[in-house]
């Protein structure tokens, strides 16, 4: 089994969607420990890549997943505009066929979450998406490593970012606006990370068509 670039746009599509129904909670999340606005700019910025990815001729995952960061540069406010657009720039530039096998996904998530840490200058444990984004990285390139199949692989990363999302709850913020409040966001989950686990699912999700 390999994937194409109608597994990326499943996946914008998903994103999309899964955002704009979680708008209200993400926000309520970013009240706490953030600017509360997180969820209107992720909706918003995947709203847009979806609009745009749907009006072009996609030619390869490649395309796709570049439209996708320069979308999400231009329509995401805030901190999150330049993570998840970079995170999908070098998602991007980690494909290099029109046919992903594992191994390809894999890297595509490890390439990610890179590029998320170098962007934010994150460490996993700083309590920000990256919570999300390295164990599901990693994760994934132990299952390509173990033999597991291209949905099992996505499944495994979508598991890991979602623990990774919960486990944020103990964690106290070192980068970011919640780092201000130092211990007092223990307790709160991140949700940067938890927006992440959403489309770290949709992944898995559009693989699974």
């Amino acid at each position: 089994m390999s994937l194409d670039k109608q597994w990326v746009l499943r996946w914008m599509d998903g994103c999309a969607r899964v955002l704009e129904q979680n708008r209200e909670m993400l926000g309520d999340l970013d009240d706490v420990i953030g600017d509360g606005d997180h969820g209107e700019n992720i909706s918003r910025g995947f709203s847009a890549v979806d609009q745009r990815l749907s009006g072009i001729v996609v030619e390869s995952p490649k395309q796709a997943l570049r439209v996708t960061a320069n979308t999400l540069l231009a329509a995401v406010g805030g901190a999150s505009g330049s993570l998840y657009g970079t995170a999908f720039l070098r998602a991007a530039r980690s494909v290099s066929t029109e046919s992903l096998d594992s191994q390809a996904v894999a890297m595509l998530l490890v390439k990610a979450a890179e590029g998320i840490a170098e962007r934010g200058g994150a460490q996993p444990g700083d309590k920000t998406m990256l919570d999300a984004w390295y164990p599901a990285a990693t994760n994934a390139a132990a299952a390509v490593a173990k033999g597991a199949t291209l949905e099992e692989v996505l499944r495994v990363a979508a598991d890991a970012a979602a623990k990774g999302a919960e486990d944020t709850v103990s964690m106290s913020a070192a980068k970011g606006r919640a780092s201000l409040l130092g211990e007092r966001s223990i307790g709160h989950k991140d949700p940067g990370a938890t927006s992440s686990a959403l489309i770290l699912a949709e992944a898995a999700k559009a693989a699974a068509h």
